[in-house]
């Protein structure tokens, strides 16, 4: 499969972002409009934005994944949460933008900025094509009947020369080993869930759910292997809305025989609005755009729920979580790899200069030499001291820290592999490290085991279980400002849903903990300036042993996916319970256990006694 080129496209031109503003409020002169919202979405809703889209960041400099940029003649302000903070005050620094911070990346306080701010007779502007449904649904009421919405116009047009075109990586099929379930096996299923709604069509725009459901992937984004579609689902046959030319000949016959007939990327909004009267169509209000609604005929009726798929593709069969499972043993060879070249690397006095750069360079390296890998699942974060303490790090040229001297190095990373996706954070000591190093590892350590080893009604909410991480950090007045775990895909995006472990999120039905889930559990602890520590293993719910079923119900327990020792150098013993220990003594012996036949076939020596060491018993 094709390797996302995420170099391909620079969005970012030599233009001063004071430049780009003034030309984007005197298009909005041009037009009479008085405030332009640029969020950082796309026509899907995705997080990680093919470069097309990428306006607000274009427009602002800010280069975080998550923000919303709003303008008027007088004001410029982004909106983001806690974990791009620092990020955004370096980047947005001398552009004239304000930071407004707000309490999590699902926050809403810019639409009631703007409810506050504007004044009767003035005009709002957004591209309906990428802003969110459920949240022009909240913009409409925030800013009343007095205050003009348009949604039909795209002022990047405007302004942004050179815009990057649509990508045009190939469609391919996932590999008919990985998919439990065939295409066919899928829509029936899908078609099950609609009519138990009372549909008989159903609308999907999300990416990852659309490769899930058709098992194709494709390289349109960076890190998730998706590419640009609609499809609409119908009784009998389906519609995947796909650009010209990104289907090979033979794939389009296959998907034809099989009930999927294929139309033009550009051709759904027309399809949608020719839907018959008698039609009753399922959507998901949280996962579509105002503009894709809007082409909804009004004589339709609709039913809003969550997407069947999404709720199918996050609980992972048994198969398929076999295959993740050895993913995650070719993802931990690769670490072992990098990890025992980085301890040798660091131990000599000659070396040359390493950067957080080179860091990336030689783990990326290191994975794109075990089997069936295909990509990176994220940008890497490598950050040495007061850089680990920025949550969403990203070191560039320039700017990156050389590492050396005393301190930890964080660094969170992740693959993404034809059986699974992979993400994994560690830190290690470089030089000397402090009592106080010590002190927060081991209770970022101590918060990371309690979640692991939790047992909890099957159906209980995601969102709850955060607390049970927080507790040793709350217990020494600690706290970290982003949630203890996000879903993760099935060669498919690094963060998915329904579930999220998060106290931000909310408790709702579709959030509850089911069997064959997969999720990150990653605590931290970051002292701005200083340093930041994060530990991260993804869990995969199972049935709790020894007995699942009690008279209370059904329970469930985390089963560790993640193979890569956690640096013992930088624990206090004394801060940890014995049964913790426990805990992460047996740990590493099943670490080892698993990684040790893949090193000594590869006849990795280095690989192998760097195994060893870093997982003995404590």
């Amino acid at each position: 499969m094709q390797t996302p080129d995420h170099a391909a496209t620079p969005v970012h031109s030599t233009a001063a972002p004071a430049e780009r503003m003034a030309q984007l409020r005197s298009a909005m002169r041009a037009q009479h409009i008085d405030a332009c919202i640029v969020p950082s979405a796309d026509p899907h809703l995705s997080e990680y934005l093919p470069a097309r889209w990428q306006g607000r960041e274009w427009l602002s400099g800010f280069t975080g994944s998550v923000g919303t940029l709003v303008v008027t003649q007088d004001f410029a302000g982004v909106w983001t949460d806690g974990r791009y903070w620092e990020q955004a005050e370096t980047e947005l620094a001398g552009s004239g933008i304000v930071l407004k911070k707000i309490p999590s990346g699902a926050s809403v306080l810019y639409i009631d900025w703007l409810g506050e701010t504007m004044q009767s007779g003035q005009t709002v502007a957004v591209d309906g094509a990428v802003l969110g449904l459920a949240n022009a649904r909240l913009l409409q009421q925030a800013l009343g009947a007095q205050v003009t919405l348009r949604t039909d116009t795209d002022l990047l047009q405007a302004v942004w020369p050179q815009r990057p075109a649509m990508p045009a990586a190939p469609v391919v099929e996932h590999a008919a080993a990985y998919p439990a379930l065939s295409r066919i096996e899928k829509l029936a299923a899908l078609r099950a869930s609609m009519a138990v709604h009372g549909a008989s069509h159903h609308v999907i725009s999300t990416l990852d759910d659309i490769a899930w459901l058709f098992n194709l992937r494709g390289a349109d984004v960076s890190y998730n292997p998706v590419f640009l579609a609609h499809a609409l689902v119908g009784p009998e046959r389906a519609t995947l809305f796909v650009a010209d030319g990104k289907l090979p000949a033979a794939l389009r016959a296959t998907l034809e025989s099989q009930g999927v007939d294929v139309a033009a990327y550009d051709r759904a909004g027309a399809m949608l609005a020719a839907l018959p009267d008698s039609t009753t169509l399922l959507l998901d209000p949280r996962r579509m755009t105002f503009g894709t609604r809007q082409a909804v005929p009004e004589s339709v009726r609709v039913v809003e729920a969550i997407n069947p798929t999404t709720l199918a593709k996050s609980r992972k069969t048994d198969s398929e979580a076999a295959h993740v499972r050895a993913a995650m043993e070719q993802d931990g060879a690769a670490l072992c790899e990098f990890f025992s070249w980085l301890d040798s690397t660091l131990a000599d006095p000659q070396r040359a200069p390493l950067t957080e750069i080179g860091v990336d360079e030689h783990l990326t390296a290191c994975r794109a030499r075990r089997a069936h890998f295909v990509s990176p699942s994220f940008g890497t974060i490598a950050g040495f001291n007061a850089h680990g303490a920025i949550m969403h790090y990203h070191a560039h040229a320039g700017s990156e820290a050389t590492i050396e001297g005393d301190g930890l190095l964080l660094i969170d990373s992740g693959g993404q592999y034809l059986g699974g996706t992979t993400d994994i954070t560690r830190v290690v000591p470089v030089g000397t490290i402090t009592a106080e190093h010590r002190r927060d590892f081991t209770l970022v350590l101590r918060s990371m085991i309690a979640l692991s080893r939790a047992q909890f009604p099957r159906g209980v909410k995601s969102p709850m279980l955060d607390a049970i991480a927080r507790a040793p950090l709350w217990a020494e007045g600690i706290d970290f400002g982003h949630g203890t775990g996000h879903g993760v895909g099935f060669f498919l995006n690094v963060h998915e849903g329904p579930q999220s472990i998060s106290q931000s999120a909310m408790p709702e039905p579709q959030t509850a903990m089911e069997i064959g889930m997969i999720t990150s559990i990653e605590p931290g602890i970051y002292r701005p300036g200083q340093w930041g520590i994060r530990i991260e293993n993804l869990v995969l719910n199972v049935p709790a042993v020894p007995a699942g079923t009690t008279q209370f119900g059904e329970f469930l327990r985390f089963e560790t996916l993640t193979l890569c020792p956690i640096d013992t150098r930088c624990v206090e013993r004394s801060l940890l319970r014995d049964d913790e220990a426990a805990w992460l003594n047996d740990y590493h012996a099943t670490v080892r256990a698993r990684l040790a036949p893949h090193l000594a076939a590869l006849a990795d020596a280095p690989a192998l006694a760097w195994l060893e060491q870093r997982t003995g018993a404590i």
